[in-house]
């Protein structure tokens, strides 16, 4: 059986050595030309059209030169997709489980990180402090860009003003792959805390199926019945899939 390509990435400040040993060395000095004439052509359809001209490896080769600054990063952009299926499921995939494909290392997982760090912090400014109504769209699309990719099941709450304003937006709970515990009185409490008047609740099913369990059904009731009692609004409770969601108002489960 062939030997499986093997990276390294450049020291850097912030990592000791280089991520695994290569196959073909590279000299020190001057970057080779077919990798930095492939890197240049790449930077610039990306600067004249923007990621829409661009096929998910390549988008993720534009991250991967800066974390392996001497070598060709092609044929490990295309193991991580193999792997997590798309770009956001590589930049989503936990440190544990990049950590199995071969050539990747702490820099490589500081990049993908940052990246999605960076995207989860600009759909999450694009509905913070505005109207639930005029900007549902966008909170749908930052609840997938923060849970849809995610290995375990993950809980959060939007809280609300009188206005239906977003004021916060906190992890409540975090659990297994089919599982996450949930305490209606901590949710109500926390809402009180915040001066909140409605929640929204939101939670990811990693096996990519909205469907709601039996489970959920009976903790939403649990919650809302809570949240009546102090005078809170429920306005909904999402599931969050791979590629789509399920909305517990419009599902008549609410």
């Amino acid at each position: 059986m062939a030997q499986q390509n093997r990276f390294s990435e450049a020291s850097l400040p912030l990592f000791d050595t280089d991520e695994t040993v290569v196959s073909q060395v590279i000299p020190e000095g001057k970057l080779p030309s077919y990798i930095a004439d492939h890197r240049k052509r790449l930077r610039a359809r990306f600067l004249s059209g923007g990621a829409d001209a661009m096929p998910d490896y390549e988008l993720l080769e534009l991250v991967l030169f800066r974390a392996i600054p001497r070598r060709d990063v092609k044929p490990l952009a295309r193991l991580l997709l193999d792997k997590f299926n798309d770009f956001n499921g590589v930049i989503s995939a936990s440190a544990e489980r990049l950590m199995e494909v071969n050539g990747v290392g702490e820099a490589v997982i500081c990049e993908l990180k940052i990246v999605a760090a960076s995207a989860q912090r600009l759909a999450r400014s694009r509905i913070l402090q505005r109207p639930v109504v005029s900007s549902w769209d966008a909170l749908i699309d930052y609840c997938h860009t923060a849970m849809a990719h995610r290995d375990t099941e993950q809980f959060r709450v939007l809280f609300l003003d009188r206005k239906n304003t977003l004021i916060a937006d906190e992890e409540q709970a975090s659990g297994t792959v089919d599982h996450v515990p949930v305490y209606p009185r901590e949710v109500v409490k926390r809402a009180l805390e915040l001066n909140a008047s409605a929640l929204i609740l939101v939670h990811n099913h990693p096996s990519g199926d909205p469907t709601p369990s039996p489970e959920d059904i009976a903790m939403t009731e649990q919650i809302e019945r809570a949240a009546q009692a102090l005078g809170l609004t429920l306005h909904d409770h999402l599931i969050i899939g791979k590629s789509t969601e399920l909305s517990f108002r419009a599902s008549g489960l609410l």
